[in-house]
């Protein structure tokens, strides 16, 4: 997993940069695990455009990834590790003892020909197996993380993210997420050993329009250089700041910074905030 640096033969490759995919060892997915992807082009079942910036870009099929890791005790082996146009990480195609095939989320560390096994008390601590949190030494890294029990990991899939296993208490073990946060989690929620793997991912630049409309994502004008009709920060001759208390969404809402954060159902399991000391 290394970056790839262009010359700069014109100003689109000025600073560019790629992944070498050395990593990669099948380049097409596997038939049984994948479905189309229906593109909506950011509109509702209206045709309105619900999401802005949306449209176009390389035609994609779905990878049926394992986040349960629900097949307990049977032990399967690495097969290949495969590219995956739909998240940031790259797959880890399992063959099982039994003949199944499933994708996992490829964390650091795992090669092909390895052996994995999800279990809720007995697998040793490698990179690639499951377990429950309260069968985890304290310290560990993990990621694939659940919240709720049975529902499939929802924490830390991302390339480079990992968690860490903080400690134990009743029910609930205590977890530092990537953003810094530490919450509560039921100790029977299940979790994955290891980093995510793909570090370079942060340090991959595109470097121009053009790859970034291959995938899937539309030009985003500022705010300012709109009528005001169009933005609240629109209008003025010249350049003019935005004239209100803080920046504004298109449609007036306060944005950058301003916290939305609703969901008081879940604020008693968090113990330390992301962002503070």
């Amino acid at each position: 997993m290394a970056v790839k640096v262009y010359k700069p033969t014109s100003p689109g490759r000025r600073g560019m940069t790629s992944h070498t995919f050395e990593e990669i060892t099948k380049t097409k997915p596997e038939r049984g695990l994948i479905v189309p992807k229906r593109k909506t082009g950011g509109r509702d079942n209206q045709g309105t455009v619900s999401v802005r910036h949306r449209g176009g870009g390389n035609k994609r099929q779905i990878r049926i990834v394992d986040y349960k890791r629900d097949k307990l005790n049977i032990p399967a082996k690495v097969a290949a590790i495969e590219y995956d146009p739909n998240r940031t990480a790259r797959l880890a195609l399992l063959h099982y003892a039994d003949g199944e095939k499933r994708y996992i989320v490829a964390p650091l560390e795992l090669r092909v020909g390895d052996t994995v096994i999800a279990s809720k008390a007995e697998a040793d601590i490698r990179p690639g197996n499951a377990l429950r949190i309260a069968n985890i030494p304290v310290g560990t890294t993990i990621h694939n993380i659940e919240l709720q029990p049975g529902k499939g990991g929802q924490i830390a899939r991302a390339a480079g993210m990992a968690a860490q296993l903080l400690g134990k208490e009743g029910d609930y073990a205590q977890v530092r997420l990537p953003s810094g946060e530490v919450r509560l989690i039921r100790q029977e929620c299940m979790a994955t050993i290891g980093v995510v793997g793909n570090l370079d991912h942060a340090n991959v630049k595109l470097g121009k329009a053009g790859r970034k409309r291959h995938m899937g994502i539309r030009p985003t004008v500022r705010g300012t250089a709109m009528s005001p009709r169009d933005h609240p920060h629109g209008g003025g001759e010249g350049r003019q700041p935005v004239g209100k208390p803080g920046p504004r969404s298109p449609w007036g809402k306060p944005t950058r910074g301003y916290k939305t954060r609703r969901n008081k159902k879940s604020t008693q399991f968090i113990i330390k905030r992301r962002g503070t000391k």
